[in-house]
């Protein structure tokens, strides 16, 4: 059993910002690959299926924690005790990096928060070892700014880049499937190319 999670905040009136991404990728991966309806399960919308590789179909259960972000860990915690999984191997985490320029996408195994509560709340309950899928969401410049920029809507015109990421990270799941993250972050970003600047220098105009 593979675990998806993605970080987002329930509601409509959350369902555009950026730091909803992780909600929109993993709900395309459920389009893509065909993932029943979701159901109240884990404290999450959770829906369940299976991702086709070469090496035959991954059992995969996709969950969107409805905690709000920063509580996220209940969730994924209570699934990963249920079904007795190995985070390091079996748990991937979808959510939006600051960061990282806008479209860019990069593969990580453990590490610290870095600042980030969702991922902080989900390291209390389970350990830090899990893999993460940082989407790219960039910076606005100043840290007096980053709690307004996350909750703020995506743009019209961020769509360009957000709709071709969203949909290689469906596309090239096979590789995530498998635990072949390098290949994986690497499939994405040759389907979804973005240019790789400072995320900072980029919100200040450099």
């Amino acid at each position: 059993m593979l675990l998806i999670a993605g970080l987002g905040n329930p509601g409509p009136n959350y369902a555009k910002n950026r730091h909803n991404i992780g909600f929109m990728a993993v709900d395309e991966i459920a389009r893509r690959w065909g993932f029943s309806a979701a159901r109240s399960r884990f404290q999450s919308h959770a829906s369940e299926g299976a991702i086709d590789t070469p090496q035959g179909p991954i059992r995969t259960l996709i969950l969107k924690p409805q905690t709000f972000y920063n509580e996220a860990g209940r969730a994924v915690g209570e699934a990963v005790k249920f079904f007795k999984l190995d985070p390091p191997t079996d748990v991937v985490v979808f959510y939006d990096e600051i960061d990282l320029a806008p479209g860019r996408f990069r593969m990580k195994a453990g590490g610290g928060a870095a600042g980030n509560n969702g991922v902080r709340s989900i390291t209390s309950q389970i350990g830090p070892h899990f893999r993460r899928a940082r989407l790219g969401t960039g910076h606005p410049g100043d840290k007096a700014l980053v709690h307004g920029h996350v909750l703020s809507d995506f743009h019209k015109a961020d769509m360009r880049w957000v709709e071709p990421l969203l949909q290689a990270c469906a596309d090239a799941a096979p590789l995530l499937a498998l635990g072949e993250d390098e290949k994986y972050q690497a499939e994405v970003m040759r389907l979804a190319p973005a240019e790789k600047l400072d995320p900072r220098k980029l919100a200040r105009g450099e």
